[in-house]
C-alpha cells in the first residue's frame, strides 16, 4: 500500500463511522477507498445523484432502483448496512441543505458506527453542517513528492512524443527546478502543466519553466489577492544597495533542500523601510530573479470585505496559496497600508487588528519555504509588533542613492534606452541628481528623451542635466519627512548602501 492507502486503512480500522475527503480529483480519492477496500475484502457502494446507488468495486454496475435521491440513497443503505461495508457518496455536501437529506445522513452515520460500517464523502466542497462535521473525520490526500513529479513529466512528455514527435531539451537543473516549482500540484495538475507550453511550439526546454509557474498558479484556483509578477529585473539593473545584495547573494540557494540538509532553514524574509522611489520594489522583482523563483505579490487592497469574516478567510487563503506554491517568493508591496489601522485605535471594530495577528501568527508558525518581502514607506502607521526582531531575518534601509550609486543608476537606464553612457558625461549627471531617488533619475532621462525627440536631435547629457534642474526631488518637496525618516533609521535599521 502506499501512504494514502495505509493512511485510509487505518481509518477503517479504527472504525471511523463518517469520513470526508475533500478534493477534485475524485479519481484519485476512488482509486485509494477502492484498493483499500478489496484488500480488505468489504463491500463499497458508490453513489452519485446521476447514477444512484451501484456497486463501486464492478465497473458498468446496474443502479438500484429509485435510490438517485441523496436521502433515498442514505435510507437504502441504513436497511442494508452490514459489518464493515463502506458507502461513498459523491458530491453530497450541497444536498445537505435539504433537510431530510441532512437527517438521514445523521442516521446514516450513526447506523455506520454501529455496525462498523463506514460512510465517505468524497466532495469538493469542505464545509459540513456543524451537526455533521463533528460526527466525520477529514482525510487529505497527500500530494506526489518530486520523485512522482519527475515521473509524471517523463511520462506527460512520452505519451505526447508517442502522438507527435516533440523536441525535449531540459537539462538536469532545469528539470529539477521544474519538479520543485511544480510542488504542490496533483500528478493530474502537473501533466496539464507540461501539455500547455509544448503544444504551443513543440517543444520542450528550460525555458518553459515561467510558463509552468503561471500555470501551477491557476491550478490552484485565482485568488484575487495574490498576483504572479513575471519578474525580469536583476540585480545588476539596481544601482548602489550592496550591503542589501550581498545579503541576498549569501541565502541565494537558503531555500533548496540541500540547505535544508545542510541543517539550515529556510529564510524567513526581509522588511525594506525607505524613501518612496528609491528602489524597493524593483528590488522585490529582482530578488525573485536572481534566485529563481516565482513572485507573488498580495493586493493589499483587496483584503477587506464588507462582509464579517470574509476579509480574515480571504487573507487565510491567500497565504494558505502561497505555501501550496512554496518555494516562492511572496511580496506585500506597501505593508503599512494595509494593517495601519492596527497600530492605533481604529474605527473598524478591530478588522486589522484581526487582520495583522493573522499574519503575524502565520510569519511566525509557516513552514513551508514561503520567503516573504515587505515594502513600507512610511514607518509611522507600522504597528511596532512587526518590527520586532524575529519576524523578519533583517530590516534593511532604503535611503536616497549615493554619488557611486547615481553613476551606477543613470548608466543603467540610459543603457535601458539604448544609449552608450559614455557619450554622458556620468559624473555631471551624478552630482546634479543628488537628493533624486532612482525612479526620480529615471523619469528624468525619460523627460529629457522627450524633449530630444519633439526637437528631432540626439539625447545629451545637457537635456538631461535641465530635466534634473528642472523638477524637484521629494527629498525638497517633502524635506522634513525624509529628514525625520533617516535620523528614526539611524540604528535600527541595516542600511542597504
Amino acid at each position: 500500500m502506499d501512504s494514502d492507502e495505509k493512511r485510509f486503512d487505518q481509518l477503517l480500522t479504527a472504525r471511523h463511522p463518517s469520513i470526508l475527503i475533500p478534493t477534485t480529483e475524485e479519481d484519485s480519492a476512488l482509486q485509494v477507498v477502492r484498493n483499500v477496500a478489496f484488500e480488505r475484502g468489504v463491500q463499497v457502494w458508490l453513489w452519485s445523484i446521476t447514477q444512484g446507488v451501484h456497486d463501486g468495486l464492478v465497473a458498468n454496475s446496474p443502479p438500484i432502483p429509485d435510490t438517485e435521491h441523496p436521502a433515498a440513497a442514505l435510507y437504502h443503505f441504513v436497511r442494508t448496512c452490514t459489518r464493515r461495508s463502506i458507502l461513498v457518496m459523491l458530491d453530497l455536501v450541497a444536498s445537505l441543505k435539504d433537510e431530510r437529506t441532512l437527517r438521514m445522513l445523521r442516521d446514516a452515520i450513526e447506523t455506520s458506527e454501529k455496525l462498523h460500517g463506514t460512510i465517505v464523502l468524497i466532495d469538493s466542497r469542505d464545509e459540513l453542517p456543524a451537526s455533521i462535521d463533528s460526527l466525520t473525520t477529514r482525510f487529505d490526500l497527500s500530494l506526489p513528492d518530486d520523485a512522482a513529479v519527475e515521473q509524471c513529466i517523463r511520462e506527460t512528455l512520452r505519451a505526447i512524443n508517442n502522438e507527435q514527435r516533440i523536441e525535449v531539451a531540459v537539462s538536469r537543473q532545469g528539470l529539477t527546478m521544474m519538479v520543485k516549482n511544480l510542488r504542490g500540484l496533483t500528478c493530474r495538475q502537473v501533466k496539464q502543466a507540461v501539455i500547455d507550453p509544448v503544444a504551443e511550439d513543440l517543444r520542450f526546454d528550460d525555458a518553459d519553466v515561467n510558463a509552468l509557474l503561471a500555470r501551477k498558479r491557476r491550478a490552484l484556483g485565482g485568488n484575487a489577492l495574490l498576483e504572479y509578477i513575471e519578474s525580469p529585473a536583476t540585480l545588476d539593473e539596481i544601482g548602489g544597495l550592496t550591503k542589501l545584495k550581498s545579503w541576498l547573494q549569501l541565502r541565494q540557494n537558503c531555500l533548496s533542500d540541500e540547505a535544508a540538509e545542510f541543517g539550515i532553514p529556510p529564510p524567513r524574509g526581509l522588511l525594506m523601510l525607505g524613501v518612496q522611489g528609491a528602489g524597493k520594489s524593483l528590488s522585490a522583482k529582482a530578488i525573485a530573479t536572481a534566485w529563481h523563483r516565482p513572485l507573488l505579490r498580495m493586493d493589499v487592497g483587496a483584503l477587506y470585505d464588507k462582509y464579517i469574516g470574509e476579509s480574515e478567510r480571504k487573507l487565510r487563503d491567500a497565504l494558505k496559496q502561497a505555501e501550496r506554491m512554496a518555494p516562492i517568493i511572496l511580496w506585500i508591496d506597501e505593508i503599512e497600508k494595509a494593517f495601519a489601522s492596527a497600530a492605533s485605535q481604529s474605527s473598524d471594530g478591530g478588522l486589522s487588528k484581526r487582520m495583522f495577528g493573522t499574519l503575524l501568527t502565520w510569519m511566525q508558525e509557516r513552514t513551508a519555504p514561503v520567503f516573504l518581502i515587505a515594502t513600507a514607506n512610511d514607518i509611522e502607521a507600522l504597528p511596532p509588533e512587526l518590527l520586532r526582531k524575529g519576524r523578519f531575518d533583517e530590516i534593511f534601509f532604503v535611503d536616497l542613492p549615493s554619488l557611486e550609486a547615481r553613476c551606477a543608476i543613470v548608466e543603467i537606464h540610459l543603457r535601458l534606452r539604448r544609449r552608450d553612457p559614455h557619450n554622458f558625461d556620468i559624473a555631471s549627471l551624478a552630482a546634479a541628481s543628488e537628493g533624486f531617488s532612482g525612479a526620480e533619475i529615471e523619469q528624468a532621462i525619460i523627460s529629457a528623451m522627450h524633449d530630444a525627440f519633439a526637437n528631432h536631435v540626439e539625447l545629451t547629457t545637457a537635456h538631461v542635466l535641465d530635466a534634473l534642474n528642472n523638477s524637484p526631488p521629494l527629498s525638497v518637496t517633502m524635506r522634513e519627512k525624509i529628514e525625520w525618516l533617516r535620523s528614526w533609521a539611524q540604528g535600527r535599521c541595516v542600511p542597504a548602501e
